[in-house]
């Protein structure tokens, strides 16, 4: 089913449209999810918290990119999950070894009145991100959105996971140059 009918469905409060959802983005969704939470249960949870909110917001939302309007949705609650597992008992997850990768270039939170900042850094990696080649952008988004590990992404790109290492490393690196030249203090 399209995505236009599916919203649709939504619009009208048909049930069928969180099953036509789960049928065409449930493995994506469940895949995202996994990749932050490690655990089967969680990851349910969040899945059917994601179909409530996309329920909750259509309408008035008309999502353009219904796939990555529900991505998006899954990532922020299994991250929230995920933080609060965490502040719960410290231990070492999925979320947890990504996170570390990148703390080295992207700044640490420092509360809720940093909200605008956080927002025109989001803005500045996406300008950055854009200015990637193709290949470089894939690896990395893979990575840190999507959470995938490095052999997996090594296998999809048909390479070695030392290729992806040193992919990650160097965009990493420039991704910390480019912060600091647009003024955001590390």
């Amino acid at each position: 089913m399209e995505d236009s009918a599916i919203i649709d469905l939504y619009w009208s409060r048909d049930q069928r449209a969180i099953e036509e959802t789960a049928g065409k983005y449930g493995p994506f969704l469940h895949t995202l999810v996994w990749n932050i939470l490690r655990s089967q249960s969680d990851a349910e949870e969040c899945i059917n918290d994601t179909y409530l909110r996309a329920w909750n917001a259509i309408p008035p939302a008309r999502p353009a990119a219904l796939r990555a309007w529900l991505g998006r949705i899954a990532r922020n609650l299994s991250l929230d999950r995920w933080k609060e597992g965490r502040t719960r008992k410290r231990g070492g997850g999925g979320a947890e070894i990504l996170l570390g990768e990148l703390e080295d270039c992207v700044p640490a939170p420092r509360g809720v009145e940093q909200h605008l900042e956080d927002l025109e850094i989001a803005a500045l990696i996406s300008a950055f991100l854009r200015r990637l080649p193709a290949e470089s952008r894939g690896i990395f988004l893979r990575r840190y959105w999507y959470g995938l590990d490095l052999a997996d992404i090594a296998a999809e790109r048909g390479c070695g996971v030392g290729k992806v290492k040193s992919s990650l490393f160097r965009t990493r690196k420039a991704l910390r140059a480019y912060l600091e030249k647009e003024g955001v203090f590390l």
